[in-house]
Formats: structure tokens, sequence, C-alpha cells
């Protein structure tokens, strides 16, 4: 089970890495919108896809199965 984890830890970090390395360019223009957005509005979508990311992780461990 932690080898999955600890996977998962480290592919997080090469998309991360990834996307810094590739669009930075288009990441400075995001990170000004969203200075510009209200802290509310940036929490509800936070939550919509802390969700989305939770239930991802629990039906993949649900209908696959991990040797």
């Amino acid at each position: 089970m932690i080898k999955f984890i600890l996977f998962g830890i480290g592919f997080i970090f090469l998309v991360e890495g990834l996307i810094l390395f590739f669009f930075i360019k288009r990441l400075r223009y995001i990170f000004n919108l969203l200075q510009s957005l209200d802290g509310d509005k940036i929490r509800s979508l936070s939550v919509i896809f802390m969700f989305l990311g939770t239930c991802l992780i629990y039906f993949t461990f649900r209908f696959y199965q991990f040797d």
C-alpha cells in the first residue's frame, strides 16, 4: 500500500514540474487572474476539486485490484 502512495506523490511532483517547466508564461497569467478573484470563490473551487480527487481515488481502489 505504501508503494502506491509514494508512487502517487512522485507522479504528482512529476506532473507539477512538467507543467511549471512548459507553461510558465501561461501560469503567470493564471496567477494574476486568481489574484483578482474573491477568496470565497477560490475556496469553493478548491473544495470541488478535492471532492473530485477523493472520488477518483476511492473508485480507483474500489474497482481495480492492486497486487
